[in-house]
């Protein structure tokens, strides 16, 4: 009786920080000082007032692939199901619902009884329901995903008001390479609040990687070769020989964090592919769950980085330019960055490498990268100049560099 008497205030505590602090923290722009709120807690309701309505009724449905092949496909699948009984026993026994999610908060499996399913139901914590931060603010599978740990959230410590009469208990679930592929949650009704529930969670989730790290290393070999980016005069993804199926975009922003290894805010990454076109969020957060899953994870889910190697023959030209070897980065310089993309940070990008490349070019002490680069570059008649004053006057490669110049100059 005394510990339902203690959540009761508990409860009643959080609600009137709720209401203190939540309808004036958009303008506010800062996290509310001391009280009952945690900071992680606080912070998050700061981060999520920009993109979630405190009123919202339930988390929105992810678009993309459905929900039943996403699933199938996710290496989490097996593990769970080996462990299924036990889950639905759980959930049954102590009033749960069982949910698992994948690395971007989309939830791809439930279990409970029929009452508890009911109720989640309603909010939409159920297959296809999105669960990041963005779609659904403050509540336990954002901040697992977001922090990397172990995550609980009790009543008014949810942003939504429509949560506030849950309590969730989750954590992150890791494959043998230490990037995470989901999160396992348990979840009730406040006054079913137990302080044992998390080292639950724990277990099972030590369980299920317990399982990928028998399973994941058996994968095939081509899934765990390097990706090869082919994006200068083309547009090719590959791992191990085998094309990668994707789109587009998805090659815009593989492409992207290839040439940026320091990584790019949510914000950032959509203004370079988007620029001033109006893009919903969740059309964005497709695209990089489309990429993470054909690449096998590799992007991380917050600062948007790769988190695997990737080769890309734009940095190796970059790379050969720093060392001064301008041969190795004309033989990997065949033609403009995605030639056909008209993403803002592609266009910045594409006019970086198409500079550097003709400036080292110009700045060469021998005609043969300025002959190589002309090849390519027909109307230059700077380029095919500067061939010409370094080529000897009995050179047999001079009447190539007059031609070029003549055809220039004409132009």
């Amino acid at each position: 009786m005394s510990q339902r008497s203690d959540l009761r205030r508990r409860r009643a505590t959080l609600e009137d920080e709720w209401s203190r602090w939540v309808p004036h923290l958009k303008k506010a722009r800062r996290s509310p000082d001391g009280g009952a709120l945690r900071p992680e807690v606080s912070e998050s309701w700061v981060r999520s007032l920009s993109s979630v309505d405190p009123d919202r009724d339930s988390a929105p449905a992810s678009d993309g692939r459905s929900v039943a092949q996403r699933w199938a496909a996710s290496p989490l699948r097996r593990p769970v199901d080996d462990l299924s009984g036990e889950l639905h026993s759980i959930a049954d026994d102590a009033g749960f619902v069982t949910a698992v999610t994948d690395e971007s908060g989309t939830i791809l499996w439930t279990c409970g009884g029929q009452t508890m399913r009911r109720r989640a139901e309603r909010v939409n914590f159920a297959p296809g329901g999105r669960w990041d931060e963005a779609a659904m603010g403050t509540n336990a599978l954002s901040l697992a995903l977001r922090t990397g740990r172990p995550s609980m959230i009790f009543s008014a410590e949810h942003l939504v008001t429509a949560l506030h009469g849950w309590v969730c208990y989750c954590a992150p679930v890791r494959a043998p390479d230490g990037r995470v592929l989901g999160v396992l949650d348990l979840s009730t009704s406040w006054d079913r609040s137990h302080p044992l529930a998390m080292s639950t969670v724990r277990t099972l989730v030590s369980a299920i990687e317990s399982r990928l790290r028998t399973e994941m290393p058996a994968q095939r070999s081509s899934d765990l070769a390097p990706v090869r980016l082919t994006v200068l005069g083309a547009e090719r993804a590959e791992r191990g020989g085998v094309p990668l199926p994707l789109r587009p975009r998805q090659l815009e922003i593989l492409t992207l964090l290839a040439l940026e290894p320091g990584g790019f805010t949510s914000e950032r990454l959509r203004d370079a592919l988007y620029g001033d076109r109006p893009v919903t969020a969740s059309t964005f957060k497709a695209e990089v769950s489309h990429l993470r899953r054909a690449l096998g994870g590799g992007v991380a889910p917050r600062r948007y980085a790769l988190t695997a190697p990737v080769a890309c023959d734009a940095v190796d030209v970059l790379r050969a330019l720093a060392n001064g070897d301008i041969a190795t980065a004309l033989r990997h310089y065949r033609g403009p960055l995605l030639p056909r993309s008209e993403a803002p940070g592609i266009l910045e990008w594409r006019a970086h490498l198409e500079v550097a490349v003709r400036e080292a070019v110009l700045a060469s002490s021998g005609p043969e990268a300025a002959l190589r680069y002309g090849e390519s570059a027909p109307y230059d008649a700077e380029v095919h100049e500067h061939a010409l004053r370094l080529l000897a006057p009995d050179d047999k490669r001079r009447p190539i560099a007059v031609g070029r110049l003549s055809t220039a100059l004409r132009a």
